[in-house]
């Protein structure tokens, strides 16, 4: 297995180095298009301001108003760059896999990472600080390319930043306080149970059977796998894992609640902000956030001091920073040319794959228990997946 895996991640890696290549080509090419063709900007940026953890950003906002304009864009584009939709595909797609996959791969291996003396990295806000700045450079650049917008409620901003973080953060914790990588990943997936609540409560909303049926497999499927580890395997999910990943769930609630505040206020001032606009503005309150909880902690020095005495550890998070940043430019790179259904499919595979990858390089020992589990959690998510394509369906019928 450890053969295996010191084969594969050069090839990864080398693959990756590619990607970021062809990604700095296309955004040259494309930049000017993207900025004066654009149907309608907010809408498509509004739904790209949580690029969460584990995994990417959450795609369940999205607006599903915006096909047509998205596949006209898209058409014109393709006129204009002599890029057939086949190879867009495949570059963004490719390049959200390649990106997020060896994303995942690394945040695993940095909470996993266990020095000769037996101690862990577990300073997950100076992660956090690193993580964002990475977006932060990235999304400037590309600001720089597609043009600033001006007249953006920077205070929503701050408030969406700031909870954002906080949930990435949880995740974080979950994971060096002892919750394996695939049932966090598998739990992250169940994001729609706080949702629901609080829109039961709080909103009187009402969801179909099937709906609940699908989040009841996340939960349940996720429970399976926590629980069906082998004999021998690596030690069973503390409370306190649970209970950040409870807490990054909670928090992807109230983020996607300032997500829609935030639309809210940048069409009430008439204001059309780019993708990365959103990246840009987002990940700075991110990172400041990050700043001043990691220094009032004291996770600023002790972070850097562990990663000092150990490099390898050092280069693993700054790869997982880049990791983040690209495979970011690479989503807005799929939202920009593709429908935001494309997206969620891309995104929603890129978790089982995710999961899959890390049980078997990983040496995660599931019982037959444990993949029962897994393939009832799959079920969910691809069920919601399945959901979300049918009421695409219908609603460009009915357009």
């Amino acid at each position: 297995r450890k053969r295996s895996r010191h084969l594969l991640m050069p090839l990864c890696r080398n693959i990756f180095l590619f990607l970021i290549a062809l990604l700095s080509l296309l955004s040259s090419v494309t930049a000017a298009d993207n900025n004066n063709n654009s149907n309608n900007p907010s809408a498509r940026a509004a739904a790209l301001v949580n690029p969460s953890a584990t995994l990417p950003p959450s795609v369940d906002q999205l607006p599903q108003a915006q096909v047509l304009p998205a596949q006209t864009a898209a058409m014109s584009e393709v006129v204009k760059t002599g890029i057939p939709d086949w190879a867009k595909l495949l570059i963004g797609a490719g390049g959200i896999y390649a990106s997020f996959l060896y994303y995942g791969s690394l945040q695993e291996d940095v909470f996993r990472y266990t020095t000769a003396d037996g101690l862990q990295f577990k300073q997950a806000w100076f992660l956090q600080v690193l993580e964002a700045l990475a977006n932060v450079i990235v999304g400037f650049i590309g600001m720089q390319f597609s043009g600033p917008t001006k007249g953006l409620p920077l205070r929503m901003f701050g408030v969406s930043g700031a909870a954002q973080v906080s949930a990435k953060a949880c995740t974080s914790l979950a994971l060096a306080n002892g919750l394996s990588f695939p049932v966090a990943t598998l739990a992250k997936s169940g994001k729609m149970a706080p949702v629901m609540a609080g829109s039961l409560l709080l909103g009187g909303a009402s969801y179909t059977v099937r709906e609940y049926l699908q989040v009841a497999a996340i939960i349940l499927g996720t429970a399976i796998v926590s629980m069906g580890k082998k004999k021998g395997g690596s030690t069973s999910s503390s409370t306190i894992g649970v209970f950040y990943i409870v807490m990054s769930l909670v928090l992807d609630g109230v983020t996607a609640g300032c997500q829609k505040r935030l639309k809210m206020e940048t069409a009430q001032k008439g204001v059309k902000p780019k993708p990365y606009d959103f990246m840009f503005w987002t990940n700075l309150f991110m990172c400041l956030t990050a700043v001043v909880i990691a220094a009032g902690l004291g996770e600023i020095q002790t972070g850097r001091a562990f990663c000092q005495g150990n490099p390898e550890i050092w280069a693993n998070i700054i790869k997982f920073s880049i990791c983040s940043a690209v495979g970011q430019s690479f989503i807005f790179y799929t939202i920009s040319n593709f429908d935001p259904l494309v997206l969620s499919t891309v995104t929603t595979t890129r978790k089982i794959f995710s999961v899959l990858l890390s049980i078997f390089l990983k040496g995660h020992s599931l019982s037959a228990t444990g993949w029962s589990g897994i393939l009832l959690a799959c079920g969910g998510i691809l069920s919601e997946l399945e959901d979300k394509t049918k009421g695409k369906e219908k609603h460009v019928h009915k357009a």
